[in-house]
């Protein structure tokens, strides 16, 4: 398999990367246009007010299922049970560090009534 040229051809398929990215070659190999995308506000207000204690709100009119929350980089974190959230209801999370702004993060993670799975980086 060659390399993609860095004039965006593709010798070996025959046709253009720039078309294939812009859609320049039909409706069967067009990237999906953001139109094309029903929008899904993220249904979380994380509330840092009272750190070291945060809470994940449900803020989202579905009923969430699956929810975890995973701590990456430094610090600490009280344990949380995977569950369900009901809108307007919270998680509240203990979390301990030197610097969490910058070397940590959480990423939390939830299924919609759809059975999608979704993923949110929260940075402190």
């Amino acid at each position: 398999m060659q390399p993609l040229r860095a004039d965006g051809d593709d010798p070996s398929r025959g046709r253009s990367a720039r078309a294939f990215c812009t859609g320049r070659l039909g409706r069967s190999e067009a990237v999906p246009s953001v139109g094309d995308v029903d929008p899904y506000r993220v249904p979380f207000l994380f509330d840092r007010s009272h750190a070291p204690t945060y809470r994940l709100v449900n803020v989202g009119p579905e009923r969430l299922r699956g929810v975890t929350v995973a701590l990456l980089g430094t610090g600490l974190m009280s344990p949380v049970m995977p569950g369900a959230l009901e809108p307007t209801e919270a998680i509240e999370l203990k979390v301990r560090g030197e610097r969490l702004a910058r070397d940590a993060l959480l990423m939390v993670r939830w299924v919609r009534p759809d059975g999608s799975d979704w993923l949110w980086r929260v940075s402190f």
